[in-house]
Protein backbone atom coordinates (compact mmCIF):
# COMPACT_ATOMS: atom_id res chain seq x y z
CA UNK A 1 0.00 0.00 0.00
CA UNK A 2 1.43 3.57 -0.82
CA UNK A 3 2.21 6.04 1.96
CA UNK A 4 -0.51 9.24 1.64
CA UNK A 5 0.76 11.99 0.05
CA UNK A 6 1.33 15.03 2.00
CA UNK A 7 2.34 18.78 1.73
CA UNK A 8 3.66 20.19 4.49
CA UNK A 9 4.47 23.82 4.51
CA UNK A 10 7.96 24.24 6.03
CA UNK A 11 10.22 26.90 7.41
CA UNK A 12 13.09 24.95 8.77
CA UNK A 13 11.97 26.14 12.24
CA UNK A 14 11.39 24.12 15.31
CA UNK A 15 7.39 23.43 14.74
CA UNK A 16 7.90 22.65 11.25
CA UNK A 17 10.84 20.28 11.92
CA UNK A 18 9.09 18.58 14.01
CA UNK A 19 5.99 18.42 11.81
CA UNK A 20 7.90 16.94 9.20
CA UNK A 21 9.56 14.23 11.60
CA UNK A 22 6.09 13.44 13.61
CA UNK A 23 4.23 13.58 9.99
CA UNK A 24 6.68 10.49 8.37
CA UNK A 25 8.20 8.53 11.13
CA UNK A 26 4.79 8.38 13.40
CA UNK A 27 2.42 9.23 11.03
CA UNK A 28 3.75 7.48 8.32
CA UNK A 29 2.84 10.31 5.11
CA UNK A 30 4.75 10.53 2.18
CA UNK A 31 6.05 14.08 3.33
CA UNK A 32 6.79 17.02 0.28
CA UNK A 33 7.81 19.73 2.19
CA UNK A 34 7.56 23.62 0.53
CA UNK A 35 8.96 26.72 1.64
CA UNK A 36 7.70 29.39 -0.20
CA UNK A 37 10.18 32.75 0.06
CA UNK A 38 8.22 36.46 -0.34
CA UNK A 39 10.88 38.33 0.24
CA UNK A 40 12.61 36.61 3.86
CA UNK A 41 15.19 34.48 3.03
CA UNK A 42 18.55 34.64 1.05
CA UNK A 43 19.61 31.88 -1.18
CA UNK A 44 22.07 30.50 1.14
CA UNK A 45 19.44 30.09 3.80
CA UNK A 46 17.06 28.37 1.31
CA UNK A 47 19.75 25.98 1.23
CA UNK A 48 20.22 25.48 4.67
CA UNK A 49 16.78 25.32 4.91
CA UNK A 50 16.62 22.24 1.50
CA UNK A 51 19.56 20.38 3.50
CA UNK A 52 17.64 20.17 6.46
CA UNK A 53 14.55 19.12 5.15
CA UNK A 54 15.33 16.10 3.27
CA UNK A 55 17.82 15.37 6.74
CA UNK A 56 14.21 14.74 8.28
CA UNK A 57 13.43 12.36 5.64
CA UNK A 58 11.25 14.28 3.41
CA UNK A 59 9.86 12.80 0.24
CA UNK A 60 10.78 16.08 -2.06
CA UNK A 61 11.48 19.60 -1.06
CA UNK A 62 10.26 22.56 -3.23
CA UNK A 63 11.39 25.56 -2.72
CA UNK A 64 8.89 28.46 -4.50
CA UNK A 65 10.43 32.04 -5.21
CA UNK A 66 6.80 34.41 -4.72
CA UNK A 67 8.46 37.81 -4.13
CA UNK A 68 7.16 38.83 -7.32
CA UNK A 69 3.83 37.38 -7.09
CA UNK A 70 3.57 38.27 -3.66
CA UNK A 71 3.97 41.98 -4.83
CA UNK A 72 1.76 41.14 -8.01
CA UNK A 73 -1.36 39.49 -6.21
CA UNK A 74 -1.22 41.60 -3.10
CA UNK A 75 1.26 44.49 -2.19
CA UNK A 76 0.45 46.53 -5.29
CA UNK A 77 -2.80 46.74 -3.87
CA UNK A 78 -1.97 47.57 -0.39
CA UNK A 79 -0.08 50.85 -1.91
CA UNK A 80 -2.50 51.80 -4.21
CA UNK A 81 -4.66 52.04 -0.98
CA UNK A 82 -2.10 53.30 0.97
CA UNK A 83 -3.08 50.70 3.85
CA UNK A 84 -2.14 50.56 7.71
CA UNK A 85 -4.23 49.16 9.82
CA UNK A 86 -4.83 51.35 12.71
CA UNK A 87 -2.98 53.69 11.03
CA UNK A 88 0.27 52.28 11.79
CA UNK A 89 0.90 48.56 10.59
CA UNK A 90 1.72 47.82 6.86
CA UNK A 91 0.62 44.25 7.22
CA UNK A 92 3.73 42.83 6.96
CA UNK A 93 3.08 39.55 8.35
CA UNK A 94 -0.85 38.99 7.76
CA UNK A 95 0.06 39.72 3.88
CA UNK A 96 2.70 37.94 3.63
CA UNK A 97 1.22 34.55 5.42
CA UNK A 98 -1.82 34.27 2.80
CA UNK A 99 0.82 34.60 -0.27
CA UNK A 100 2.69 31.54 1.27
CA UNK A 101 -0.52 29.71 2.30
CA UNK A 102 -1.99 30.20 -2.00
CA UNK A 103 1.34 28.65 -2.95
CA UNK A 104 1.05 26.02 -0.30
CA UNK A 105 -2.37 25.18 -1.52
CA UNK A 106 -1.34 25.27 -5.41
CA UNK A 107 1.98 22.89 -4.98
CA UNK A 108 -1.10 20.28 -2.64
CA UNK A 109 -3.21 20.39 -5.82
CA UNK A 110 -0.26 19.68 -8.36
CA UNK A 111 1.19 17.10 -6.35
CA UNK A 112 -2.53 15.04 -5.77
CA UNK A 113 -2.03 15.00 -1.50
CA UNK A 114 -4.79 14.05 0.57
CA UNK A 115 -3.62 15.99 3.19
CA UNK A 116 -1.54 19.68 3.88
CA UNK A 117 -0.04 20.62 6.82
CA UNK A 118 1.25 23.86 8.38
CA UNK A 119 3.01 24.21 11.91
CA UNK A 120 0.52 27.07 13.35
CA UNK A 121 0.08 26.75 17.10
CA UNK A 122 -3.72 27.49 18.15
CA UNK A 123 -3.14 30.93 19.60
CA UNK A 124 -3.04 33.10 16.45
CA UNK A 125 -3.81 34.52 13.17
CA UNK A 126 -1.60 32.38 11.36
CA UNK A 127 -3.75 29.24 12.29
CA UNK A 128 -6.64 30.78 10.97
CA UNK A 129 -5.86 31.86 7.59
CA UNK A 130 -3.85 28.56 6.21
CA UNK A 131 -6.87 26.88 7.35
CA UNK A 132 -9.20 29.10 5.61
CA UNK A 133 -6.95 28.90 2.39
CA UNK A 134 -6.55 25.69 2.17
CA UNK A 135 -10.48 24.75 3.02
CA UNK A 136 -11.31 26.93 0.02
CA UNK A 137 -8.33 26.52 -2.71
CA UNK A 138 -8.31 22.48 -2.01
CA UNK A 139 -11.62 21.40 -0.73
CA UNK A 140 -11.82 17.22 0.53
CA UNK A 141 -8.03 17.72 1.12
CA UNK A 142 -7.71 17.14 5.28
CA UNK A 143 -5.78 19.70 7.34
CA UNK A 144 -3.52 18.59 9.79
CA UNK A 145 -1.80 20.76 12.11
CA UNK A 146 -0.02 18.84 14.97
CA UNK A 147 1.11 21.66 17.32
CA UNK A 148 -2.63 22.81 17.82
CA UNK A 149 -3.83 19.51 17.40
CA UNK A 150 -1.63 17.63 20.53
CA UNK A 151 -1.32 21.40 22.18
CA UNK A 152 2.68 20.83 22.28
CA UNK A 153 4.76 22.95 24.40
CA UNK A 154 8.42 24.10 23.12
CA UNK A 155 9.93 21.85 25.73
CA UNK A 156 8.39 18.82 24.58
CA UNK A 157 8.90 19.44 20.92
CA UNK A 158 12.45 19.72 21.36
CA UNK A 159 12.11 16.67 23.78
CA UNK A 160 10.87 14.48 20.57
CA UNK A 161 13.06 16.02 18.38
CA UNK A 162 16.07 15.22 20.46
CA UNK A 163 14.95 11.49 21.29
CA UNK A 164 15.00 11.29 17.57
CA UNK A 165 18.51 12.40 16.86
CA UNK A 166 17.55 15.90 15.20
CA UNK A 167 20.60 18.00 15.32
CA UNK A 168 19.72 22.21 15.25
CA UNK A 169 19.86 25.05 17.59
CA UNK A 170 17.24 24.35 20.27
CA UNK A 171 17.96 28.18 21.82
CA UNK A 172 15.13 30.42 21.91
CA UNK A 173 16.50 33.59 20.72
CA UNK A 174 15.31 36.41 22.70
CA UNK A 175 13.04 38.12 19.85
CA UNK A 176 10.97 36.12 17.58
CA UNK A 177 12.10 37.82 14.05
CA UNK A 178 9.95 37.11 10.92
CA UNK A 179 11.40 38.88 7.46
CA UNK A 180 9.86 39.13 4.11
CA UNK A 181 9.54 41.83 1.36
CA UNK A 182 6.55 44.10 2.70
CA UNK A 183 8.67 44.05 6.13
CA UNK A 184 9.87 42.21 9.60
CA UNK A 185 8.07 41.78 12.79
CA UNK A 186 9.68 41.67 16.15
CA UNK A 187 8.12 40.07 18.89
CA UNK A 188 9.55 39.48 22.39
CA UNK A 189 8.84 40.02 25.93
CA UNK A 190 8.39 43.33 25.83
CA UNK A 191 5.45 43.02 23.03
CA UNK A 192 3.46 40.45 25.72
CA UNK A 193 2.17 43.46 28.06
CA UNK A 194 0.46 46.50 27.30
CA UNK A 195 3.59 48.97 28.25
CA UNK A 196 7.06 48.59 26.74
CA UNK A 197 9.47 49.61 23.84
CA UNK A 198 11.51 47.47 22.44
CA UNK A 199 15.46 47.54 23.19
CA UNK A 200 17.90 48.57 20.52
CA UNK A 201 19.42 45.88 20.02
CA UNK A 202 16.08 43.94 19.37
CA UNK A 203 15.47 45.58 15.66
CA UNK A 204 17.50 43.33 13.21
CA UNK A 205 18.33 46.19 11.52
CA UNK A 206 20.78 48.98 13.32
CA UNK A 207 20.87 51.98 13.02
CA UNK A 208 24.40 53.25 10.43
CA UNK A 209 23.66 56.34 8.74
CA UNK A 210 23.83 59.98 10.42
CA UNK A 211 22.44 63.32 8.68
CA UNK A 212 19.97 63.21 5.80
CA UNK A 213 19.38 62.10 2.48
CA UNK A 214 17.13 63.10 -0.12
CA UNK A 215 15.46 59.96 -2.13
CA UNK A 216 13.10 60.50 -5.18
CA UNK A 217 10.84 58.04 -5.95
CA UNK A 218 8.79 57.78 -9.63
CA UNK A 219 5.71 56.25 -9.76
CA UNK A 220 3.83 55.28 -12.90
CA UNK A 221 0.07 54.61 -12.62
CA UNK A 222 0.72 54.11 -9.16
CA UNK A 223 3.95 51.26 -9.43
CA UNK A 224 7.41 52.18 -8.40
CA UNK A 225 9.48 52.55 -11.76
CA UNK A 226 12.50 54.41 -10.41
CA UNK A 227 13.98 54.97 -6.95
CA UNK A 228 16.87 58.01 -7.50
CA UNK A 229 16.64 58.00 -11.26
CA UNK A 230 17.55 53.94 -10.95
CA UNK A 231 15.00 51.97 -12.94
CA UNK A 232 13.90 48.17 -12.24
CA UNK A 233 12.58 45.49 -13.43
CA UNK A 234 9.94 45.14 -11.46
CA UNK A 235 8.54 46.81 -8.32
CA UNK A 236 9.58 44.33 -6.02
CA UNK A 237 13.33 45.04 -6.61
CA UNK A 238 12.46 48.80 -5.76
CA UNK A 239 10.56 48.22 -2.72
CA UNK A 240 14.11 46.29 -1.85
CA UNK A 241 15.95 48.51 -2.77
CA UNK A 242 14.33 51.56 -0.76
CA UNK A 243 14.31 49.35 2.39
CA UNK A 244 18.43 49.29 1.82
CA UNK A 245 18.35 52.96 1.89
CA UNK A 246 16.21 53.77 4.43
CA UNK A 247 16.53 50.83 6.76
CA UNK A 248 19.85 51.96 7.80
CA UNK A 249 18.19 54.86 8.97
CA UNK A 250 15.95 53.29 11.05
CA UNK A 251 12.86 54.69 10.03
CA UNK A 252 9.62 52.58 10.18
CA UNK A 253 9.91 50.56 13.77
CA UNK A 254 6.64 50.49 15.59
CA UNK A 255 4.96 48.70 17.97
CA UNK A 256 1.32 47.65 16.30
CA UNK A 257 -1.52 47.12 18.93
CA UNK A 258 -4.48 45.30 16.96
CA UNK A 259 -7.62 43.02 17.64
CA UNK A 260 -6.50 39.10 16.34
CA UNK A 261 -8.78 37.41 14.06
CA UNK A 262 -9.61 35.09 17.56
CA UNK A 263 -11.02 38.12 19.24
CA UNK A 264 -8.17 38.67 21.59
CA UNK A 265 -5.73 42.14 21.05
CA UNK A 266 -1.95 41.51 20.73
CA UNK A 267 1.18 43.93 20.38
CA UNK A 268 4.23 43.40 17.75
CA UNK A 269 6.99 45.29 16.68
CA UNK A 270 7.93 46.01 13.64
CA UNK A 271 9.94 47.39 11.29
CA UNK A 272 9.00 48.62 7.75
CA UNK A 273 11.22 51.43 6.24
CA UNK A 274 10.06 50.66 2.59
CA UNK A 275 6.67 50.29 2.99
CA UNK A 276 6.07 53.47 5.40
CA UNK A 277 8.22 55.46 2.97
CA UNK A 278 6.52 53.95 -0.01
CA UNK A 279 2.82 54.12 1.22
CA UNK A 280 3.71 57.67 2.59
CA UNK A 281 5.03 59.12 -0.86
CA UNK A 282 2.27 57.42 -2.60
CA UNK A 283 -0.50 59.20 -0.88
CA UNK A 284 1.19 62.29 -1.18
CA UNK A 285 0.94 61.93 -4.84
CA UNK A 286 -2.41 60.98 -5.04
CA UNK A 287 -3.68 64.12 -2.84
CA UNK A 288 -2.14 66.15 -5.72
CA UNK A 289 -3.16 64.19 -8.70
CA UNK A 290 -7.34 62.62 -7.57
CA UNK A 291 -10.08 64.63 -7.20
CA UNK A 292 -11.60 64.98 -3.52
CA UNK A 293 -14.25 62.07 -3.73
CA UNK A 294 -11.63 59.62 -5.43
CA UNK A 295 -9.89 60.03 -2.55
CA UNK A 296 -12.30 59.57 0.11
CA UNK A 297 -13.96 56.66 -1.26
CA UNK A 298 -10.39 55.01 -1.96
CA UNK A 299 -9.65 55.65 1.73
CA UNK A 300 -13.26 54.09 2.81
CA UNK A 301 -12.65 50.73 0.55
CA UNK A 302 -8.84 50.50 0.93
CA UNK A 303 -9.41 50.45 5.10
CA UNK A 304 -12.38 48.03 4.45
CA UNK A 305 -9.65 45.94 1.98
CA UNK A 306 -6.75 46.11 4.56
CA UNK A 307 -9.17 44.78 7.18
CA UNK A 308 -10.50 42.39 5.13
CA UNK A 309 -7.36 40.90 4.00
CA UNK A 310 -5.62 40.77 7.61
CA UNK A 311 -8.77 38.45 8.77
CA UNK A 312 -7.27 35.98 5.61
CA UNK A 313 -10.28 36.74 3.37
CA UNK A 314 -8.13 37.54 0.61
CA UNK A 315 -10.05 34.94 -2.45
CA UNK A 316 -13.62 36.69 -1.29
CA UNK A 317 -14.35 37.69 -4.77
CA UNK A 318 -15.41 41.81 -2.82
CA UNK A 319 -11.74 41.72 -2.75
CA UNK A 320 -11.12 41.71 -6.87
CA UNK A 321 -14.05 44.12 -7.22
CA UNK A 322 -12.23 46.73 -4.67
CA UNK A 323 -8.89 45.85 -6.22
CA UNK A 324 -10.43 46.78 -9.67
CA UNK A 325 -11.92 50.24 -8.42
CA UNK A 326 -7.97 50.60 -6.79
CA UNK A 327 -6.39 50.52 -10.10
CA UNK A 328 -8.58 51.93 -11.83
CA UNK A 329 -8.16 55.15 -9.73
CA UNK A 330 -3.92 54.74 -10.48
CA UNK A 331 -4.92 56.31 -13.86
CA UNK A 332 -3.02 59.41 -13.09
CA UNK A 333 -0.83 58.65 -10.31
CA UNK A 334 2.72 59.19 -12.01
CA UNK A 335 5.26 61.57 -10.71
CA UNK A 336 8.26 62.12 -8.80
CA UNK A 337 7.99 62.41 -5.13
CA UNK A 338 10.72 63.46 -3.33
CA UNK A 339 11.40 62.70 0.51
CA UNK A 340 13.72 63.25 3.48
CA UNK A 341 15.45 60.90 5.16
CA UNK A 342 16.77 61.11 8.29
CA UNK A 343 17.69 58.92 11.62
CA UNK A 344 14.58 57.69 12.58
CA UNK A 345 11.92 59.39 10.29
CA UNK A 346 11.55 61.03 6.83
CA UNK A 347 9.29 63.77 5.70
CA UNK A 348 7.65 63.85 1.99
CA UNK A 349 8.80 67.27 0.05
CA UNK A 350 6.64 67.79 -2.51
CA UNK A 351 5.35 66.40 -6.04
CA UNK A 352 5.93 66.73 -9.44
CA UNK A 353 3.26 65.31 -11.91
CA UNK A 354 2.15 66.49 -15.19
CA UNK A 355 -1.63 65.78 -13.54
CA UNK A 356 -0.88 68.15 -10.45
CA UNK A 357 -4.36 69.70 -9.71
CA UNK A 358 -2.35 71.78 -7.43
CA UNK A 359 -1.31 73.58 -11.11
CA UNK A 360 -1.20 77.40 -10.62
CA UNK A 361 -2.74 78.06 -13.98
CA UNK A 362 -6.23 77.39 -11.50
CA UNK A 363 -5.25 80.11 -9.29
CA UNK A 364 -3.21 79.88 -5.56
CA UNK A 365 -5.27 78.56 -2.68
CA UNK A 366 -5.10 81.95 -0.54
CA UNK A 367 -3.92 84.59 -2.89
CA UNK A 368 -5.86 84.46 -5.97
CA UNK A 369 -7.84 82.49 -8.68
CA UNK A 370 -8.40 82.73 -12.38
CA UNK A 371 -11.68 80.76 -12.61
CA UNK A 372 -13.98 83.06 -10.93
CA UNK A 373 -14.98 85.87 -9.28
CA UNK A 374 -15.60 87.23 -5.90
CA UNK A 375 -19.09 87.96 -7.09
CA UNK A 376 -19.59 84.18 -7.95
CA UNK A 377 -18.44 82.76 -4.55
CA UNK A 378 -20.37 85.03 -3.00
CA UNK A 379 -23.72 83.57 -4.70
CA UNK A 380 -22.30 80.32 -4.56
CA UNK A 381 -21.84 80.49 -1.00
CA UNK A 382 -25.66 81.68 -0.73
CA UNK A 383 -27.04 79.01 -2.57
CA UNK A 384 -24.26 76.15 -0.94
CA UNK A 385 -25.63 76.62 2.86
CA UNK A 386 -29.10 77.73 1.57
CA UNK A 387 -31.12 74.62 2.98
CA UNK A 388 -29.28 74.89 6.49
CA UNK A 389 -30.26 78.64 6.25
CA UNK A 390 -33.70 77.46 5.74
CA UNK A 391 -33.60 74.84 8.99
CA UNK A 392 -32.58 77.68 11.03
CA UNK A 393 -34.76 79.85 10.55
CA UNK A 394 -37.32 77.13 10.86
CA UNK A 395 -36.17 75.82 14.12
CA UNK A 396 -35.90 79.79 15.52
CA UNK A 397 -39.49 80.60 14.38
CA UNK A 398 -41.01 76.77 15.54
CA UNK A 399 -39.27 77.72 19.35
CA UNK A 400 -40.44 81.50 19.85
Amino acid sequence: MQPKKLVLGFSGGLDTTYCALYLSQDKGYEVHSVIVNTGGFTDAELEQVEKHAYSLGVKTHTTVNAVKSYYDRIIKFLIFGNVLKNNTYPLSVSAERLSQAVHIAEHAKQLGAVAVAHGSTGAGNDQVRFDMIFNIMIPGVEIITPIRDLKLSREEEITYLKNKGVQMNFEKAAYSINKGLWGTSVGGRETLQSKGLLPESAWPTQITKTGTEEMSIRFEKGEIKAVNNQSFDHPSQAIQYIQSIAGAYGIGRDIHVGDTIIGIKGRVGFEAAAPVVILKAHHALEKHVLTKWQLSWKDQLAQFYGNWLHEGQILDPVMRDIEAFLENAQAHVTGEVFVQLMPLHFQVIGIESAYDLMSSKFGKYGEMNAGWTGDDVRGFSKIFGNQTVIYQHIKSAAND
